[in-house]
């Protein structure tokens, strides 16, 4: 199979594309490296594939390339291209959102109209779900966005719900919950603690790190793709989460037991768009999917703080 996999050049795409690989399929790959971060740490996530058999990678931004061209011999889609960032998604950047996230989306699905595309799995979002009363969260909860990032990661979710029922395009939608790992991108919490505690300054904690999260692990959001793309039931949503919900203020004494240094934390207050907690019922997905996160968290967390060593030496 040919598969195409839009944000390659991000946290989540890099791993999927070298999986993909792995297991004997053709990559056709897209980014078009947002200003969001820095570009070099794109271009270090990409180095691994580049020159790959079977890997082709396009610099294109999806809201211009040719599409039909794009999809002409694909098998699968993964949409994973998205203006990332919930902190970052108000006020005058949010027409970036509409841009990237809405609007990309929308010209993708159109131009999979009478393809032959077996499955199109989008990237959604735990964000979706917003300051939800229900945990944990079950696909069938109330979708009230507490950020226009999380609007815009519902908005492009339903545009793949609409083009599945009047089009048949054979979407599916993965609700990631907080994604962790080796390659994590620099904005989010772990990358930003592991870097602060190497170089032996405070983490920063918005609010009273009562907040929870169920963190997953890159291996267990990449196993869930590609369960999606063979066993996914088209217009289907689906919740992936690590089955780990701590909070995180419980994580401190975990930091210091990896990485042998003492944290010292500068708190702040809450961060609008912050939720209080996420947690994922994962049955639909376990039942469909046949979807089991693996990974521990210390042990994805100390694969982690490896990679952030390394990195950022």
């Amino acid at each position: 199979m040919k598969c195409l996999v839009t944000g390659a050049a991000g946290f989540i795409g890099s791993h999927l594309c070298l999986r993909l690989l792995q297991d004997g399929f053709s990559v056709r790959a897209v980014d078009c490296f947002t200003d969001y971060y820095a570009r070099e740490l794109k271009e270090a996530n990409l180095a691994p594939l580049l020159g790959k058999k079977g890997f082709t990678f396009i610099p294109e931004d999806l809201n211009h390339i040719d599409l039909p061209g794009l999809l002409d011999g694909i098998d699968g889609v993964f949409h994973l291209a998205a203006q990332a960032g919930v902190r970052a998604s108000w006020g005058k950047s949010f027409s970036v959102y509409t841009q990237n996230n809405i609007e990309a989306t929308q010209r993708l699905l159109e131009a999979a109209k009478g393809t032959d595309i077996r499955k199109f799995v989008y990237a959604s979002s735990s964000s979706v779900y917003g300051a939800c009363p229900e945990l944990p969260m079950r696909e069938t909860s109330p979708t009230r966005p507490f950020s226009p990032y999380g609007v815009s990661k519902l908005a492009a979710e339903h545009l793949c719900q609409l083009y599945s029922t009047n089009y048949g395009v054979p979407t599916v939608s993965l609700r990631f919950f907080t994604v962790y790992g080796p390659g994590q991108r620099p904005d989010m919490a772990f990358n930003k603690f592991f870097r602060a505690i190497r170089l032996g300054s405070p983490i920063t904690v918005f609010g009273d790190g009562l907040q929870t999260r169920d963190f997953t692990y890159i291996d267990d959001i990449v196993d869930a793709n590609l369960a999606a793309l063979t066993r996914g039931r088209t217009g289907e949503v689906y919740n992936v989460g690590g089955g780990h919900r701590r909070a995180l203020k419980e994580l401190f004494p975990l930091f210091e037991e990896i990485s042998g240094q003492k944290v010292r934390v500068q708190w702040e207050k809450t961060q609008k768009g912050d939720v209080p907690h996420t947690s994922a019922d994962i049955e639909k997905a376990a039942r469909d999917l046949a979807y089991a996160p693996r990974t521990p968290l210390e042990a994805g967390l100390k694969k982690e703080w490896d990679w952030v060593k390394n990195v950022y030496a």
